[in-house]
Parts: C-alpha cells; sequence; structure tokens
C-alpha cells in the first residue's frame, strides 16, 4: 500500500514542495495529481480543503481511481511546484469532524443514542441519532458532558492498523467502506473514542474551544441533532449580539424581552391589517356605488398604486347593484397592469365576449364568466379599450 499523504501525516502542515506528475480535464475543470499534498479530499463526511498550487487556486479534492485530484481554476504544467492550504478552512474542518467524533461518542456511552450519520455543512453540522426524540434536560446532560470532555484537553490521536486487528480493540466504526483493501486508520480520543476515519482532526479536544447544539428534527425515526464547535460557536454569538443590538434598539427592549416585544408588534400589525382590510372593502364599496350611481351605459375609473385584489372587490360589488351598465375598472402597481369588466346585477352583456376583446386590444390576458371578466395587460391603449366598448355596435 502506498505511503500516507502529507495532510494524513502531519494535518498542521499547510504548505509543501510538490511534484505535478499528472493534469487533465473533467467537465471543463483541469486537474492535476501531486507526487504528495497537504490537501484533504472529500471523504467521509469532510468536505474537501481549498488551497493554491502555485499561484493557482484549487476548488476541489476528490479520489479518483486512488488518485488525488486536485480541481483547479486554470491549467499548470507537470513539474515542481508548490501546494499552500487554505488553513482556516481545514481547522474549521477538524474542529468541527472532532467534535462529532466526541458529540458521537459521548452520545452513545451516556445515553445510548447511536450515531447513524455526519454532515458537515458550511454553516452547521449534523448528526443523526437513532433515538426517536431528545428531551431539552437530555440535551442539556450531552452538552455538559461534551464540554467537561473539551476542558480535559484530551489528546487526539491518529494510527494505522491491520484490518484482521480490528476485533480486539474496542473500535467504535459503522463497518469499513465496500470493497476496502489493506490497513486501516483509527483516530483515537484518549480514554473517550477510537473510531475508524480517514479525515483530519485536532491535536487536542481543548483545541475544540466549544460545542454548542442548537436544536433537533425528526428524521425517519430517529433524530436529527445540529451543532456548531469551535470558532462557529464565537462567530454565531458574533451575529447573534449584534442581531440582538439592532433589535434592542428598534424595539426599546432588553434582550429577555425582545420575543414578547416582537409577539407585541405582530399582533399590532394584525390589528392593523384587519382595520386596513376593513377600510379598503368600504371603500371599494363606496366606488362601485359611486359608479353605479353614475347611470351611464360604461363607466370606468383606473386606481394607481392599485392590484388586481382591490379592483377585484370594487368589480364584485358592482355586479351585485341593480344597474343594466358595464364597469371598466383598471390598476396598476410596480408596473403591473390589470383590469376587469364587470356587469352590473341587470344587465345581459356578453361579459366574457367583451372582456376577450378587451384583453385584446390591450395585448393582455384574461378569463371570466358569468358578470366578471378580469386579466392582466399592458394599459398603454386603455383609451381605445374604453371607445371599444363605448361603441354602440359593440
Amino acid at each position: 500500500m502506498s505511503a500516507p499523504q502529507a495532510y494524513e501525516r502531519d494535518p498542521y502542515l499547510t504548505e509543501l514542495p510538490v511534484r505535478v506528475v499528472a493534469t487533465g480535464s473533467e467537465g471543463g475543470r483541469p486537474w492535476a495529481v501531486l507526487d504528495d499534498t497537504v490537501l484533504y479530499p472529500e471523504g467521509g463526511g469532510q468536505p474537501a480543503d481549498h488551497g493554491f498550487l502555485g499561484e493557482v487556486p484549487v476548488v476541489d479534492v476528490r479520489t479518483v481511481d486512488g488518485r488525488v485530484r486536485h480541481v483547479l481554476e486554470t491549467e499548470v504544467p507537470e513539474g515542481p511546484t508548490v501546494v499552500r492550504l487554505d488553513w482556516a478552512r481545514r481547522l474549521d474542518h477538524m474542529q468541527q469532524h472532532t467534535g462529532q467524533h466526541l458529540l458521537t461518542a459521548v452520545a452513545a456511552d451516556r445515553f445510548g443514542w447511536e450515531t447513524t450519520a455526519f454532515h458537515l455543512g458550511p454553516e452547521t453540522c449534523d448528526v443523526e441519532l437513532a433515538v426517536p426524540s431528545i428531551v431539552p434536560a437530555d440535551a442539556e446532560r450531552l452538552e455538559d458532558a461534551v464540554a467537561s470532555a473539551i476542558r480535559a484537553a484530551l489528546p487526539v490521536t491518529a494510527r494505522r492498523v491491520r484490518a484482521e486487528e480490528l476485533p480486539g480493540l474496542g473500535v467504535r466504526s459503522r463497518g469499513l467502506p465496500e470493497g476496502h483493501v489493506g490497513d486501516v486508520r483509527l483516530v483515537e480520543i484518549a480514554g473517550v473514542d477510537l473510531n475508524t476515519c480517514g479525515g483530519t482532526h485536532l491535536r487536542s479536544t481543548a483545541e475544540l474551544e466549544a460545542l454548542k447544539l442548537l436544536g433537533t428534527e425528526k428524521l425517519r425515526g430517529g433524530t436529527r441533532l445540529f451543532f456548531v464547535a469551535g470558532s462557529r460557536v464565537r462567530r454565531r454569538l458574533g451575529e447573534a449580539e449584534e442581531r440582538n443590538g439592532r433589535l434592542r434598539a428598534l424595539l426599546g427592549a432588553p434582550d429577555p424581552g425582545l420575543a414578547e416585544a416582537v409577539a407585541a408588534k405582530l399582533a399590532q400589525l394584525a390589528e392593523a391589517q384587519k382595520a386596513l382590510r376593513g377600510a379598503e372593502e368600504e371603500l371599494a364599496e363606496a366606488k362601485a356605488e359611486t359608479l353605479a350611481a353614475a347611470g351611464a351605459p360604461v363607466v370606468d375609473a383606473h386606481f394607481e398604486g392599485r392590484d388586481l385584489a382591490f379592483v377585484g372587490r370594487v368589480a364584485r360589488r358592482f355586479t351585485e347593484l341593480p344597474v343594466g351598465g358595464l364597469a371598466f375598472l383598471t390598476g396598476e402597481k410596480d408596473g403591473a397592469g390589470v383590469f376587469v369588466l364587470a356587469a352590473g346585477a341587470g344587465s345581459s352583456a356578453d361579459v366574457r365576449a367583451l372582456g376577450s376583446a378587451v384583453a385584446a386590444r390591450l395585448d393582455g390576458r384574461g378569463g371570466g364568466s358569468g358578470k366578471l371578466f378580469q386579466g392582466k395587460a399592458s394599459l398603454e391603449r386603455r383609451a381605445e379599450a374604453l371607445s371599444l366598448l363605448r361603441t354602440p355596435s359593440s
């Protein structure tokens, strides 16, 4: 079996002289294979490292046919160069992945919750646990136990063993990948966990800094538990403080009262919206009655800043009034024009035919039946549409 790559030999190594030994292209992206690399290829739930090959950005790293391919922004020639690691990204991944190992071990040993899957996302991470639900008190005890292991600064080490040695080592594992041959890499958190894993990890649980549980959701008979570790905890706290500061200024309430203040504002908004809907109904009814009172065969009105919902209210009220005329109503809001053709209760006009003719004149589309026809259209030729309706032959 080939010697381990530099990212496995020393996950804290950030730069390495290397040689490009093969190049190619796939999916429109060039790639290069090196004789060694500090960049970790995606695998085991851990995303790929990013970095640079010379001055060319490495945007992905994958293992293909047993070789580590570095996916590049531009082509590079074969020969000597230097590969450099995006250390901030690597450290974040090591904190999240080591945090998952610790969380998984404590959840299993203290509570009997076995981990069935792990996902390291760009903002949060999660483990899927074989437990129907987790009550808040248990989540708090789990978090406290993890924090205790972090404070203990437990060593985290990695080694390789022969596959036949695994049964006698007490290894925590969901099984080796299908088709695996050769020795097996183990990652150990002293006194807490021994697991099969090919990823990069911290030297000590102290370097985790902190791990915070964020919440749960039910999933396929189990529970997905969300968490963040390391610098993500500090970043989220900073973002929360900034957000709370803006909310305090807007709501005039301290942190403990922010939720109640928001609830009160939402209740006020709901009441205001209810009152506004009532006022709009009254306005629509009054406008329809004013139009009907004109007594003309065809009346019209345009409502600037109003959408189809309001124009439709006016039209529906017009159809209820005992008049024999037609109402041609239009509105425009945010550049979107609408129209409604409505017939009074005493009208025998073919509203569908007339509405289709109006829509065609306005380069629009619409539909309707009975005494209403409505649609969307450009209102540049509104005057022509109104003239069409007022022409006796129409």
